[in-house]
């Protein structure tokens, strides 16, 4: 078999457009139903790590990217993938260092803030809508361009079905796979759904159509608060960035200071970004925490579960 054009995959996965998440509930830190749905993400993350293993793909990283960034169980994921948890400070915001990847794939994604997509948000929820110039801005565009500096293009993006039109939309020659949100996980085929997802990014391999994503600037973001004037308030007036009652407005000249803007819009007041080694580790400790719960809900550790799992977190990684 020719070896794949890409040697080196980084997978970025959320928890929305994976096979176990259902509802808001679902994707909600701390509940029965998110402990049920960590464990499926993982099996999807596994099909697809074997699946390009298998394609001869050398390397492969997987950036677990949603809420706490502590969802993904490791244990439950092919040992040859490289699981990376929690939040970074750059270069890549939240990311950190993409290393030496020549192809992105994102799983289990969802679609732009006030579209009609499954659970559709951009960043946070606290977000109604989110355009930028004039049009929805999805997750998909903002890490693809963040990593398109490192001359990294977005290959592949699985999601419910409007997220993927996104997707396609907005990324020229991305494959995409979709899974239908209308039916609940517990009658959804997920082990069918989980071969035919990794025949797709087996398939993306040999996608040499897309380049990495160079949206030119300069851009206007149009933001409406979800929860009113008075939190607009709180989370723009800090920062000093424009606004009228709950509509905030974003001007920057590329994607990545706009990426920025958004960041300290939707999670760091500036006591926060001063701070944020600090920071960041407290929020990731919380997210640390946050999987041994999810560990003890599905039983996959005896009663010395938390020992356990601490010191196999740190022998692997």
């Amino acid at each position: 078999m020719n070896a794949p054009a890409y040697r080196h995959i980084l997978i970025i996965a959320d928890i929305e457009g994976s096979s176990g998440c259902g509802s808001y509930r679902a994707s909600s830190f701390l509940t029965r139903p998110w402990a049920k749905a960590c464990a499926a993400m993982s099996r999807d993350v596994d099909a697809v790590v074997k699946a390009l293993f298998d394609a001869g793909v050398r390397r492969v990283t997987v950036k677990d990217f949603h809420r706490t960034a502590y969802n993904l169980l490791p244990e439950m994921i092919d040992r040859r993938a490289a699981i990376v948890c929690g939040y970074r400070q750059g270069p890549v915001p939240g990311l950190g260092d993409p290393g030496h990847a020549d192809g992105v794939m994102m799983l289990g994604m969802h679609a732009a803030a006030g579209t009609g997509g499954f659970i559709a948000h951009t960043l946070t929820s606290r977000l109604a809508s989110l355009k930028v110039n004039d049009r929805p801005l999805a997750e998909v565009e903002l890490f693809a361009a963040a990593l398109a500096s490192f001359g990294i293009p977005t290959l592949f993006f699985s999601g419910c079905p409007v997220a993927c039109a996104q997707a396609r939309q907005r990324i020229p020659g991305i494959h995409t796979f979709p899974i239908d949100k209308s039916v609940p996980p517990e009658a959804l085929d997920a082990d069918r759904w989980r071969r035919g997802l990794a025949r797709s990014t087996v398939k993306a391999l040999s996608n040499r159509t897309t380049k990495p994503y160079r949206p030119q600037g300069p851009f206007h973001a149009d933001i409406t608060i979800r929860d009113g004037a008075k939190a607009a308030a709180k989370m723009a007036d800090r920062w000093g960035f424009e606004r009228t009652g709950a509509r905030v407005r974003l001007d920057a000249p590329d994607m990545d200071t706009l990426y920025n803007h958004l960041i300290r819009l939707c999670y760091l007041p500036p006591l926060a970004e001063k701070t944020l080694p600090f920071s960041l580790m407290l929020f990731n400790a919380m997210g640390w925490l946050g999987r041994l719960w999810v560990r003890r809900q599905l039983k996959l550790f005896p009663a010395i579960d938390t020992l356990t799992a601490f010191l196999y977190t740190f022998i692997r990684f």
